[in-house]
């Protein structure tokens, strides 16, 4: 697993698009109002053309009016694949989860998952809550299936379920098992911290290796019935979990 990010990372538009998405206007009449000095940028007169503005972060303003987008706010479950990146874009070509998600408004992935790492990724136009359950105080829990190349002995089991030093301290799964009629090549491990790679090198530091890695659940939600490479909206029940689960609601 790569590390989850604190924050969401949203991108920035030119402010003359921005300005025409709020139905400001065209974008050549947008060019003349900033040239005006009409527009300010988080209380800031803006008159330089090509100046990039976060959507839904930046205050902007026109002639002392503020101007917002008006936007739906959408929360998905994805079930990544493999061979796919967890980015919005890439500069080499590589397949993103964009390919798989399309959709009209602008989302952007819940933290982030290896590439060849398949399972429960979320995906969100919601800037307040993804940041709220990758901040590391709120111990969201991970779940994890690993598939090891050989079975795990009682006694590495025992160290990881005690605790791993790693080159960044001692990482402890919350849980861990082995699941039944796998011979013991199949463990879950559950996480309430999004260090880099931690599964990964929790298992290699036992001298084992990754075959397969797959996040079944997180925050509670799992893929259940929805295919590999599959997404859907979470139902108002689920987004009202995930708000929860990040102290956002009560």
């Amino acid at each position: 697993m790569e590390r989850e990010d604190s924050r969401v990372h949203q991108e920035a538009i030119r402010l003359n698009r921005f300005l025409a998405l709020a139905g400001v206007g065209s974008r050549r009449k947008n060019d003349e109002l900033i040239l005006s000095g009409a527009v300010k940028v988080n209380g800031k007169i803006v008159r330089e053309l090509g100046v990039k503005v976060d959507p839904f972060s930046d205050r902007v303003t026109v002639q002392g009016q503020i101007v917002a987008l008006q936007r739906k706010i959408h929360y998905l479950l994805f079930n990544k694949p493999k061979d796919c990146i967890t980015t919005t874009s890439d500069e080499r070509g590589r397949v993103t989860v964009m390919d798989y998600v399309k959709m009209r408004d602008r989302i952007y992935p819940i933290g982030r998952l290896d590439r060849n790492t398949t399972g429960v990724l979320l995906l969100t136009n919601d800037g307040g809550l993804a940041n709220a359950l990758m901040h590391p105080k709120g111990e969201i829990e991970r779940v994890y299936r690993v598939r090891l190349e050989r079975g795990i002995e009682d006694e590495d089991f025992s160290k990881l379920k005690r605790g791993v030093r790693l080159e960044d301290g001692i990482a402890k799964p919350h849980q861990a098992g082995v699941i039944p009629g796998t011979k013991r090549t199949d463990i879950y491990i559950a996480l309430r911290e999004g260090r880099n790679r931690e599964v990964r090198r929790l298992v290699e530091a036992l001298g084992y290796e990754v075959e397969a890695l797959e996040r079944v659940s997180f925050a509670g939600l799992t893929t259940q019935g929805l295919a590999r490479g599959r997404w859907r909206a979470l139902t108002r029940a689920e987004a009202r979990h995930l708000k929860q689960q990040a102290g956002l609601e009560s």
